[in-house]
């Protein structure tokens, strides 16, 4: 297994967690994976990173260079019309947005529609095998009622499983 992230501190967290079963490092995603051999990796998790970069194609470039034929990247990314909802505007603009979570974490990601996300998938060489707007489990309901309740009617976040063509 092997995993990175550009924060020091997941990585560390990671390693705590997994030990020696990974290949765990430091790494900008905007940078080349020129450490891990083309065509070697499975799968690839790629959880609510990918519109935090500016250069999406190239990122999803790489990854796909990395996996073998036929192999599976999986992500997630922010629903384009949770955004939308939210900051207004034009639902076909592709912008960077830039926020201030948490009184103190500055966060800048990039908005778009959903074309434009599909558009660059197939422009990197995936295909999508499918697509998940996935829903609040009842345990959320318990704890934070006011998300689940939203959640359960409006979608938060979108999931794609893009294949690697043979």
């Amino acid at each position: 297994m092997i995993g990175f992230d550009q924060s020091v501190g997941m990585v560390e967290l990671a390693r705590a967690r997994l030990g020696d079963r990974a290949t765990l490092r430091v790494h900008d995603l905007a940078q080349p994976l020129d450490w891990i051999d083309d065509a070697t990796v499975d799968a690839i998790v790629l959880a609510l990173v990918i519109h935090h970069l500016d250069d999406r194609v190239a990122a999803l470039g790489e990854l796909r260079r990395v996996l073998r034929p036929g192999g599976h990247l999986v992500l997630s990314t922010h629903h384009p019309l949770a955004d939308w909802r939210r900051l207004g505007g034009s639902y076909f603009a592709i912008e960077p947005v830039e926020e201030v979570w948490q009184g103190d974490w500055d966060v800048r990601y990039w908005r778009q529609p959903l074309t434009a996300s599909c558009a660059e998938f197939f422009e990197a060489g995936f295909l999508i095998e499918k697509v998940v707007e996935p829903r609040p489990g009842p345990e959320l309901a318990a704890f934070f009622p006011q998300t689940y309740e939203k959640l359960s009617e409006r979608p938060g976040f979108i999931m794609f499983r893009l294949v690697r063509p043979s």
